[in-house]
């Protein structure tokens, strides 16, 4: 079989379409699959408050851990479960009429990772020497370079914890003792606000 293109015969490659057909197996279509189940795998993002630290996992294994800044007191980071819902790169900063672009002065560094809590997300910052401390209006501040890296490896999509207290699963990933007391307040807490429910 031959076609014309422009007044030239081209013959089409009939016996492609068979040896095409065999590299397609079921085989080689799982072996696709995994590879893109692979590709897309989540990540879970675990942050302890009390270690000023935060974990990229995949699959129950720890890929990266960064220091941070968390809320300071009058204005603490929000614990609980959250997802990665937006990534910014050179954000600007929108603050009670303050507009500030992209650049050394702005306080959210190079990146925005935004949470599903309205306002709040993990960034860099202008402020590096408040890495390590309570020091944030809420959000997990980075070092810049330390962001740049986090923002490559996390998705929209990905989960992201913030814990409060050293509890089982921040010590067995951070290592350290649990804060048996501050565990147990947590719950009574937690029981108390449920209203006898």
């Amino acid at each position: 079989m031959a076609w014309t293109m422009g007044g030239k015969a081209i013959r089409t490659l009939g016996w492609m379409i068979p040896t095409l057909a065999a590299l397609i197996t079921p085989s080689a279509m799982a072996q696709q699959t995994a590879t893109i189940v692979t590709v897309c795998a989540k990540r879970q993002v675990v942050v302890s408050v009390p270690d000023r630290k935060l974990v990229v996992m995949e699959n129950g294994a720890v890929l990266k851990v960064f220091p941070v800044a968390v809320g300071a007191d009058v204005s603490p980071s929000p614990m609980g479960d959250f997802a990665i819902v937006t990534r910014l790169t050179d954000p600007t900063y929108y603050h009670s009429g303050v507009v500030i672009p992209a650049g050394t002065d702005n306080p959210l560094g190079p990146r925005w990772v935004g949470l599903n809590k309205k306002g709040y997300g993990i960034h860099g910052t202008n402020m590096p020497g408040s890495i390590g401390k309570a020091a944030s209006h809420g959000c997990i501040r980075m070092r810049n370079r330390d962001i740049v890296q986090f923002f490559a490896m996390v998705n929209v999509g990905d989960t992201v914890e913030i814990h409060g207290q050293r509890d089982e699963k921040i010590a067995e990933i951070f290592g350290g003792e649990v804060d048996e007391t501050a565990v147990a307040l947590a719950h009574n807490a937690s029981v108390g606000s449920a209203g006898g429910q």
